[in-house]
């Protein structure tokens, strides 16, 4: 039986991974579309074939020819979405960021419990090729007890006249800064949850115009952000992540053990990057030589349909560790909100 998927914001990742990757499985259809408007709707479904264009979400959403939906929208609609979207049978694949805010995201994940739909979140993309490799390495106890954790997300440059950016207005970004939320998922593969938190901000550019309108508009989102967490094993992360650091080394991971390390470091979301390993008898890190895999292990739409028709667990990523995530933005927006640590038991 075809599985028929619409589609609800076609943005850039979306019509770079999600689009072409349903397009290439067998008896998968996309099937329609739904854009902020209705002409850039008509453009995306002539680019790829797409049969119908809805004005209203809601209108896909309901729609008796859908089976799944792919939700590309900023994070602002990605609650009110999923919810209507599962309440109505239909098998959700939102992108991330999961959502707003931490009350969005328990929302959501209850929707999700009480439904018989698949439920998936679209994971943080970094370093997906090495990721088996050095989870087996991690169980094995090639590195120990890992101690230190540090991750740098430098990029972007400083132009205070640039257009405000979604991802700078707390409205349609909520709690989430950067990429910050998929970072933590990143970590916590390896080494599990956090126990603490505490963060500093910095917004360099408080207002900037507003690109629909030609005013100035409230920039709300920090451009800088610092923060330490201690995690559940008793290590510590430290992030630092930045959109004004013109040169910058973006997504960086290192890890320290009491026997050796990991590093991944060059890549990009969807570029392999480069993995560099140490273990007790190495004198210094060495390249990791990994197999090559198609699109760089990036399996999101496989995994999507293969939940939904084979009943296969999403690992990659489901509604519980998607919560988890928007547990840690949320601690982190209470720590720069109050100026303090916050245990995460307090949420």
């Amino acid at each position: 039986m075809t599985l028929r998927i619409g589609i609800v914001g076609a943005g850039e990742n979306t019509k770079l991974q999600h689009i072409p990757g349903f397009k290439s499985i067998e008896d998968v259809e996309v099937v329609a579309v739904c854009n902020r408007t209705e002409a850039s709707g008509k453009k995306v479904a002539e680019e790829f074939g797409i049969p119908v264009v809805y004005k209203d979400w809601n209108e896909l959403v309901n729609s008796d020819q859908i089976d799944a939906v792919c939700i590309g929208t900023w994070p602002y609609l990605h609650s009110p979405i999923t919810i209507k979207a599962l309440s109505s049978g239909k098998h959700v694949l939102t992108e991330a960021r999961m959502c707003m805010n931490l009350k969005e995201a328990q929302e959501m994940h209850e929707a999700a419990e009480q439904s018989d739909c698949v439920a998936m979140v679209v994971p943080a993309p970094f370093y997906l090729t090495a990721e088996p490799t050095l989870l087996s390495m991690l169980k094995k106890d090639f590195f120990g007890e890992i101690l230190e954790i540090e991750v740098r997300g430098l990029a972007g440059g400083f132009d205070p006249n640039a257009p405000l950016h979604w991802r700078q207005r707390r409205d349609l970004s909520g709690q989430n800064i950067m990429a910050l939320g998929i970072f933590n998922e990143t970590v916590r593969r390896y080494v599990g949850h956090e126990k603490s938190v505490m963060a500093h901000a910095t917004i360099f550019t408080h207002e900037r115009i507003d690109s629909e309108t030609g005013m100035k508009r409230v920039a709300d989102v920090p451009e800088s952000i610092g923060v330490i967490s201690e995690m559940e094993n008793g290590a510590t992360a430290v992030y630092h992540l930045s959109s004004v650091a013109r040169f910058g080394d973006s997504f960086t991971f290192e890890f320290y053990g009491t026997k050796g390390c990991f590093k991944m470091e060059g890549g990009t979301a969807f570029n392999p990057g480069k993995v560099w390993v140490a273990g007790e008898s190495d004198e210094a890190p060495r390249l990791l030589e990994l197999r090559e895999q198609p699109r760089n292990g990036w399996r999101v739409e496989e995994e999507f349909v293969d939940a939904i028709r084979e009943g296969k667990p999403v690992t990659h990523t489901n509604f519980t560790d998607g919560l988890r995530y928007m547990e840690f933005t949320e601690a982190v927006q209470m720590s720069l909100a109050e100026g303090r640590k916050v245990n995460l038991s307090e949420l």
